[in-house]
């Protein structure tokens, strides 16, 4: 019986040390650090995470902000779709390949008309690259 129970911790302990050293070694989380490069991967940089408006006026027309994203690799890399979280913001991106060293843009265009108040939306960046999804905030108030 105490075989058995040896048997089960010799296979069970480095089973669990292989899923934890796994599970680390693939959460690669690049929105802490945008500046974080992974030897061999493709890696994606963005300037900036959020573009605060400030106060804007619900007569003053539709307000731009723009993301610059960069190649940090030594191959193309593709902006494959942006989406936005809701239809106030329309989104528009660099859709020819991103030469190694280069930059394209994700521009999100917020139109405050009928929107009084606070806003915080979002426009998802989806790349080839890693990561391959990157979520920006556009912020602001609207009088």
């Amino acid at each position: 019986m105490k075989i058995k129970n040896l048997y089960k911790f010799a296979f069970i302990i480095p089973l669990l040390g292989g899923m934890s050293f796994m599970a680390a070694a693939s959460s690669g989380d690049y929105s802490q650090d945008p500046t974080a490069v992974m030897q061999g991967e493709k890696v994606i940089v963005v300037d900036k995470t959020t573009h605060d408006f400030g106060i804007i006026t619900e007569d003053g027309g539709p307000k731009i902000a723009t993301f610059v994203v960069t190649n940090k690799t030594d191959a193309p890399i593709l902006i494959t779709n942006a989406r936005p979280s809701c239809g106030c913001a329309t989104p528009d991106w660099t859709k020819t390949p991103i030469e190694p060293g280069k930059t394209g843009v994700v521009t999100a265009k917020y139109d405050p008309k009928n929107r009084p108040g606070p806003f915080d939306k979002t426009v998802t960046i989806y790349t080839n690259s890693t990561p391959d999804r990157i979520v920006v905030h556009i912020t602001g108030t609207v009088q």
